[in-house]
């Protein structure tokens, strides 16, 4: 296999940073220095990383934003902004125990997953390939909480649907946790995120979305993250 690839599906990069690093001459494979991109080796080998590559990854950030309704969480779009346009040193959360906000930590910064403009809430953004493979990787594991405000009337065995049972983009859905927390609320939690996929569940069983929010993202919560402002994952903390 590519060593880009077997760096990538174990986890230690993405694979744009794998090359980067074996361009550097930055990787070993059973302790010898690869420096040529597209070697193929053993899935069994052993890679380990200079020195140098795993400071380059202790540097790199992880934000988490309490994105407001009206921002696009990804390509900015005619008329929107960008979510990652609200990070900088006026609005940072933790200014007073963490590191202060720097303009290299813009530099390669991605959404780590979507949030459609009419939502609010958590969203992460990354320069660690490692945490975006972990929270959007086809074998992501990590479930994500939203609180939900509905109207309309729900079908009949429409929750069970929810849970279980419906189909998107000619596609089954993957089984969620669907139950509600008032009569005018329900919270979900999945382990997939499609496009506009809540908002979508909904109208398949009589419901229309008026209000939605993510509140936790794995073991990361949103807690008293202020709307509108950002903080940077702590060294504690962990999604998975």
């Amino acid at each position: 296999m590519r060593l880009s690839k077997v760096m990538a599906e174990r986890g230690i990069c993405s694979r744009r940073e794998a090359d980067e690093y074996i361009e550097r001459g930055w990787v070993f494979v059973d302790g010898r220095r690869v420096s040529e991109l597209g070697v193929r080796i053993d899935p069994a080998a052993r890679i380990d990383l200079s020195p140098e590559a795993s400071r380059t990854q202790r540097e790199r950030v992880t934000i988490l934003l309490h994105k407001p309704v009206g921002y696009v969480s990804g390509q900015p779009e005619p008329g929107y902004e960008p979510a990652v346009s609200l990070i900088g040193p006026g609005n940072q959360f933790d200014r007073d125990s963490a590191q202060r906000f720097h303009p290299s930590h813009l530099k390669n910064l991605a959404p780590a997953g979507r949030l459609d403009i009419d939502s609010t809430g958590l969203l992460v953004l990354t320069q660690d390939g490692r945490v975006a493979r972990q929270l959007i990787g086809e074998e992501s594991e990590i479930d994500k909480e939203y609180l939900v405000r509905v109207e309309g009337a729900l079908a009949e065995n429409g929750l069970e649907l929810l849970r279980h049972g419906l189909w998107l983009d000619d596609r089954p859905l993957r089984p969620a946790q669907v139950e509600w927390i008032n009569d005018d609320q329900l919270r979900f939690v999945l382990r997939e995120g499609r496009k506009r996929q809540i908002r979508r569940m909904c109208e398949l069983v009589g419901l229309q979305v008026v209000g939605l929010k993510r509140v936790r993202i794995g073991r990361v919560r949103l807690a008293d993250l202020p709307i509108g402002e950002w903080r940077f994952l702590r060294e504690d903390e962990r999604f998975g």
